[in-house]
């Protein structure tokens, strides 16, 4: 087992490579080697590193790794990405590969980490020794099995009645809705400029973090989202009250598995209707009666919303690993000491 590290900037001559390993696992578009790439392009320091992991039969590991500081290591995470950029063939020991890597990192490296690790992707390794993990969020799926109308049976009496009332209160007025999907590359320049603009009237907008089609994130999901499109594998949900836009999902997807990485509503829209749910429900029922995604995935934290579609939650976590046991022993008692001043206090 040997770690050979490089300049991220080769990552695209290691593109294939990078989703062979990747195939190996379930399906995980926010870990293909396009959004990957997209990921340094737009947010990269330049100060990143591609660490690759070989043995006998292969590329055993590989990762995105960005210097945190004096001998410290972790997974390259910009906001934009759900999951830490970290691979690995399935059975393969995650502590083991860790103090390779560690070992390999140029000066002293004492701690590398993996952040925002999806347990689905990467089974959580146990903490002891030298590695130490923590919870990140909960996080939800819907899983697409049977028929849209049985699975919406399933939901809470609540959310069903709200919606129903909600159309009926805007055919009542005249107001029809439509759903479009848009997946074209061509499309997307538009598709992000409308997304910013729905993201603006909300608290994004007031902060000056909105997606924007002229900022770092726009200029980011515009490319990641073309690139997914021009493969058949992107897709930009948009919901209409007459012809007002009032809410938007963008999509990526791969195999069975859709993921939703951000979602948008026009905030200005009388509090009485939800724009971004009434559109949930009529992208469901399309997903369903398609029959080809059976994993619709939202990364985000768990809200409250969530849990009025699917009870199907798990925890994302972080995973540290330390070059020397004492080390990590140290930082869980530091942990601890903090966690009971905190509760002390």
């Amino acid at each position: 087992m040997k770690w050979t590290l490089l300049p991220a900037s080769g990552f695209s001559a290691h593109a294939a490579a990078w989703d062979a390993l990747r195939a190996t696992g379930p399906a995980a578009p926010v870990l293909d080697a396009g959004f990957v790439a997209c990921l340094l392009d737009a947010f990269g320091s330049g100060a990143e590193v591609l660490a690759l992991c070989e043995d006998g039969a292969g590329l055993l590991a590989a990762t995105l790794l960005a210097p945190q500081g004096r001998a410290r290591w972790a997974t390259f995470q910009p906001a934009q990405a759900p999951v830490g950029p970290w691979l690995q063939r399935p059975g393969a020991d995650t502590e083991a590969l860790l103090a390779g890597l560690v070992r390999a990192l140029p000066g002293c490296a004492l701690l590398v980490g993996l952040t925002q690790c999806d347990p689905f992707l990467l089974p959580r390794p146990a903490d002891g020794g030298t590695g130490a993990g923590s919870d990140y969020i909960d996080t939800a799926r819907i899983s697409v099995s049977g028929d849209f109308d049985t699975w919406w049976e399933g939901r809470g009496k609540n959310l069903r009645s709200n919606l129903k009332k909600q159309r009926n209160r805007l055919a009542a007025a005249g107001t029809a809705t439509r759903l479009e999907v848009w997946n074209e590359p061509g499309q997307m320049a538009q598709a992000v400029a409308d997304y910013g603009r729905l993201e603006s009237t909300g608290w994004k907008g007031r902060a000056g973090t909105a997606v924007a089609a002229d900022n770092d994130q726009g200029s980011f999901y515009r490319a990641m989202l073309e690139w997914f499109c021009a493969r058949g594998r992107g897709s930009v949900y948009r919901y209409y009250f007459g012809d007002a836009l009032v809410a938007m999902d963008l999509c990526i997807e791969e195999g069975d598995c859709l993921v939703v990485l951000k979602t948008a509503y026009d905030e200005s829209v009388p509090g009485q209707y939800s724009p971004a749910l009434l559109m949930r429900e009529e992208a469901c029922r399309r997903l369903f009666d398609a029959s080809r995604i059976r994993r619709i995935e939202f990364y985000g934290k768990v809200m409250e919303w969530h849990t009025r579609w699917t009870d199907e939650i798990r925890t994302m976590y972080h995973f540290n690993h330390y070059r020397w046991s004492a080390l990590g022993r140290l930082q869980t008692w530091r942990r601890r000491a903090a966690a009971t001043a905190s509760t002390t206090s």
